[in-house]
C-alpha cells in the first residue's frame, strides 16, 4: 500500500512536470513571436523617422531642440522642487 501511494505520488509529480515544461516551451515561443513583431513595429518606426529627418532636416532639428528644452525644464523643475524639499524635511 505504501509503494503504491508512493508510484502514485511519482506519477502525479511526473505529470505536473511535464505539464509545467510545456506550458514553459509555449510561453517561451509566444514571447519569441511577440519580440520578432516588436522588433519589425519599431524597426518601420526607425525607417519611417529617418525618412521624416531626412525629408525636412531643419523642421526635424526644431523639434528635437524644443523636446530636448521641455525635457531639460521638467528635469530643472523637479529638481529644484526635491531641494525645496530637501530644504523643509
Amino acid at each position: 500500500m505504501m509503494n503504491e501511494s508512493l508510484d502514485s505520488t511519482r506519477r502525479m509529480a511526473s505529470e505536473a512536470l511535464e505539464r509545467a515544461s510545456n506550458t514553459m516551451r509555449d510561453l517561451r515561443s509566444g514571447m519569441s513571436d511577440r519580440a520578432s513583431a516588436a522588433q519589425r513595429t519599431v524597426g518601420q518606426y526607425a525607417n519611417v523617422g529617418t525618412r521624416y529627418v531626412s525629408d525636412n532636416p531643419l523642421k526635424a532639428a526644431l523639434i528635437a531642440a524644443a523636446i530636448g528644452a521641455a525635457v531639460a525644464g521638467l528635469y530643472l523643475a523637479m529638481r529644484h522642487r526635491r531641494d525645496l524639499q530637501d530644504r523643509y524635511f
